[in-house]
């Protein structure tokens, strides 16, 4: 833990030296000299992950619309900390945006853990449809709150299935005596623990390892994680338990928004909303193509029945409901 906080820290101290440099004179295309504005924003994907086509475009847009006097430097793979590190960073304006997935959020907004509610989403039309409207913005407006930031739209992060090394899940009962990996979302742990697995939280840069070792028999991800992180090569049964579609929240801080021109802000804005359109659709592709490749790898893919198990974690929604804002907001998201 004090190594970990000393790697945080060392982190922080090399952003603050470098926020004095942000901005620098530069010349702007009519000859007349203007700030150079520099915006980090990071996100815990690989290269290929359709999070950083996003920042790819909030950044084209950005440059392009400021004539190159804002520069976006985008910091993938973590390199500047995890999620949940990453979000206190744009909380004190040492970072610009981040990717902030509801599953991390919980822990800072408990709000957010409404979205994290197993089985809530019919389908990815429901999903948009519900992080789109009033209640995704009555959560944005909690995240604002928290983080000190702006939420400039839902990305969205894969539809999650369990998968594991030992047998197929068809049946709730499939999970009993396995040791699952979740994110550490009470709501996630409380659902695996509810549908008989061992639910064991652990950090993503663990999980490749413990699987290896056995610490745990499997975990539950999309199809590109399962993919990009090659954990086809360490698990063998996928199924298609659909139960959560995740979304993320892309985070401004609000601390560098309110210092940027005004002219400067629409155009944040409005990046913001285009990268959420690309994002979505090249999280979309590269789903279909990772099961594809997937699917050749040799990994069964099992289809399975989610009413039973919809209906044994109803006492999920039950102890939970309180904190994510009642029953009525649960059941109007599952009306929209």
């Amino acid at each position: 833990m004090n190594k970990k906080i000393f790697l945080l820290a060392g982190v922080i101290l090399i952003l603050i030296s470098s926020c004095r440099q942000d901005v620098q004179k530069k010349v702007s295309r009519d000859g007349s000299p203007a700030d150079k504005i520099i915006l980090k924003v990071a996100h815990n994907g690989k290269e290929s992950h359709p999070f950083q086509a996003g920042f790819q475009k909030f950044k084209e847009v950005l440059e392009e619309e400021t004539d190159g006097v804002v520069e976006v430097q985008i910091f993938s793979n973590a390199q500047l900390g995890n999620e949940e590190e990453a979000s206190q960073m744009v909380k004190l304006g040492l970072v610009s945006a981040s990717a902030a997935g509801t599953g991390g959020l919980a822990n800072i907004v408990p709000e957010a853990d409404l979205f994290n509610l197993p089985f809530v989403f019919r389908d990815l039309d429901h999903f948009y449809r519900v992080m789109d409207g009033p209640v995704g913005k009555r959560v944005a407006e909690s995240v604002e709150k928290e983080l000190d930031c702006i939420v400039l739209g839902y990305w969205f992060s894969g539809i999650r299935n369990a998968w594991n090394s030992s047998k197929p899940i068809i049946t709730p009962d499939d999970f009993n005596g396995l040791k699952i990996r979740v994110m550490a979302s009470p709501i996630l742990v409380e659902t695996f623990n509810t549908l008989g697995a061992q639910a064991t939280p652990m950090s993503w840069g663990q999980l490749y390892s413990a699987l290896q070792m056995g610490v745990v028999d499997g975990a539950e991800t999309d199809h590109i994680d399962l993919f990009q992180e090659r954990f086809y090569e360490v698990t063998k049964y996928v199924s298609y338990t659909n139960h959560m579609f995740l979304g993320v929240a892309l985070i401004f801080s609000k601390k560098q928004f309110n210092k940027l021109p005004e002219e400067y802000r629409e155009i944040v804005i409005r990046a913001g909303k285009l990268s959420t359109i690309v994002q979505r659709d090249e999280m979309e592709r590269i789903t279909s193509q990772a099961l594809k490749e997937l699917k050749e790898m040799g990994l069964e893919f099992h289809e399975v029945d989610k009413e039973p198990f919809k209906k044994k974690v109803q006492e999920v929604y039950e102890k939970y409901a309180d904190q994510v804002g009642g029953i009525e907001v649960i059941e109007e998201l599952e009306r929209q």
